[in-house]
């Protein structure tokens, strides 16, 4: 009797390119008595180097075989060289809620509308299984007529220079522009933005983007609102490689006054109208999300697992800068700065900017024009009124200490805050500049009259 060589083993790293979803995977399971069932599995999800996640749907037969018998063999197929491996699995535990769970979610959102099954794609959880033996089964070469896969860049070598970027960045600003620069030159992703989280709105802002027709700096999502909304607030990156209508946002989030204000605060979304790829990662840092990295594509299968894995760590590299460049910056003091000459400011002619403030949220327009609420906001409503008296230049520092600005205790981001009121206010009002004079020091000008208003609802 002819004994069969041992099939080779392999980690599970290998096995990854076959969890993108182009190929169902077969899942074989046995009842309590013994007789076999082999099901298709929708998705499979790479956990870490021992465990992998299987998509809860229904309660069908597989379901209750692992109920019974926690064993189960997984056979998958790499859509890129035709390869089969075997997994060998252990039922742990069925997760309804948290990272796992939520960007399965999303993932399978995506595979729901691009096969038009929407109502019937719905996933109850997430079932965790040990992986216990991974094996690569023989197969035939593949055909020499096969086109060969396009070229991707070395990725350790983008992620050198995306980080020699980053540690040549002297600001917040040229931070979140070399970081963009890596993705549009080294990865040729031409559509991205970077947004912050506000703590204390549990909003997400667009501080910079780059490939759109608007920049849409200012625009907000709410924390756990589509992909970008549950990669802040679960801390995992969420990837879909299909158009999703489940995880698309609408052009601008109503302000939390509603139809009550008298005029809307929306600053239009920058997103793609119609996206087959989307891709967010957390930004972390010290053990906490300070905002989201997101890419996304109008071709479907845009982005792999390896795009995943590089963005995270060029994303960890950036919320560590946003961090840094805050407990780095050292504030001028009072006699670092010019103080402004005693008398009555200078006399500006041409018609003036009509400035309202909104004291319920901070929220300012200019000229009847929404331009930005909030702390940012509140910011703006200062300079401009200690500007009346004459004054224009300012720190940090005295901006931190006041109180009427409502910044938070511990990490209020006050560089983002300014940055994106820069970015506002050259896009939108050119008449009002602000512009660093030193480390921890600005100047606030206006080159008109300005009419202040300020109205309580």
């Amino acid at each position: 009797m002819t004994t069969l060589p041992p099939l080779p083993l392999v980690d599970l790293g290998e096995v990854r390119p076959c969890l993108e979803g182009a190929i169902p995977a077969m899942m074989a399971t046995c009842a309590a008595d013994g007789t076999p069932n082999v099901a298709y599995i929708s998705q499979v999800y790479y956990v870490d180097e021992g465990h992998v996640s299987l998509s809860f749907q229904f309660f069908n037969k597989t379901r209750q075989n692992l109920l019974a018998n926690p064993r189960s063999t997984l056979l998958l197929l790499n859509p890129l060289n035709a390869v089969f491996y075997r997994l060998h699995l252990r039922y742990l535990r069925t997760e309804e809620s948290g990272p796992v769970f939520e960007s399965m979610k999303a993932q399978l959102a995506g595979i729901a509308s691009h096969t038009g099954m929407a109502d019937v794609f719905r996933l109850r959880g997430s079932d965790i299984h040990e992986v216990i033996e991974v094996e690569r089964l023989p197969q035939e070469p593949l055909p020499e007529a096969l086109p060969a896969p396009p070229l991707r860049p070395n990725f350790l070598a983008v992620l050198r220079r995306g980080s020699l970027r980053l540690s040549a960045a002297r600001s917040l600003g040229a931070a979140l522009e070399a970081t963009l620069d890596t993705l549009e030159q080294d990865l040729a992703i031409r559509h991205a933005m970077v947004l912050i989280l506000d703590t204390t709105t549990q909003r997400l802002y667009t501080v910079a983007s780059r490939g759109y027709e608007t920049s849409g700096v200012g625009s907000e999502i709410a924390l756990g609102d589509g992909v970008i909304g549950v990669a802040a607030r679960e801390c995992t990156p969420v990837r879909i490689m299909h158009m999703t209508s489940a995880y698309l946002y609408s052009c601008a989030m109503r302000n939390s006054l509603g139809d009550a204000h008298p005029q809307s605060t929306d600053i239009p979304y920058p997103g793609l109208p119609e996206p087959h790829s989307q891709l967010a990662v957390p930004l972390q840092s010290a053990g906490r999300v300070v905002g989201v990295l997101f890419v996304e594509s109008p071709l479907d299968m845009q982005f792999s697992f390896e795009d995943e894995d590089l963005l995270m760590a060029l994303g960890g590299q950036l919320g560590a800068a946003i961090d840094l460049m805050h407990e780095a910056e050292t504030p001028c003091t009072d006699g670092d700065i010019e103080t402004p000459a005693v008398g009555a400011p200078p006399v500006m002619a041409g018609p003036p900017l009509r400035v309202r403030r909104y004291r319920s949220n901070d929220s300012v327009f200019i000229n009847n024009a929404y331009l930005i609420k909030g702390v940012a906001g509140a910011i703006l409503w200062k300079l401009l009124r200690d500007g009346q008296q004459g004054r224009h230049d300012f720190t940090n520092r005295e901006l931190r200490l006041d109180s009427s600005l409502r910044l938070p205790d511990v990490a209020d981001n006050l560089e983002a805050r300014l940055l994106l009121l820069h970015r506002r206010l050259a896009e939108q009002c050119p008449q009002l500049r602000i512009h660093k004079t030193g480390r921890g020091c600005f100047r606030f000008e206006a080159s008109g009259p300005v009419q202040l208003e300020e109205v309580a609802a």
